[in-house]
């Protein structure tokens, strides 16, 4: 695996943290068929305007009825 030796220049426990973070939310997405550019451009595009008591919507099991075909992954 390519990240392995990665982890060990991610700059301090902080930068290794919000690195593991988004690794999970990619491979989250990967697991729910959802292409990982088009979720986080859809949520990334919602998130200034959502609201903090609703961020469960912003999930990518969620969000996956809202990104068009093209960008959900083939089952």
């Amino acid at each position: 695996m390519l990240g392995r030796k990665n982890y060990l220049f991610a700059g301090s426990d902080a930068g290794g943290e919000r690195a593991a973070a988004i690794y999970s939310l990619i491979g989250t997405c990967l697991l729910n068929g959802i292409e990982p550019y088009g979720y986080l451009r859809e949520v990334l595009g919602r998130i200034a305007q959502h609201p903090i008591n609703r961020i469960d919507e912003l999930l990518p099991w969620n969000v996956a009825a809202k990104v068009p075909e093209p960008q959900r992954l083939a089952a």
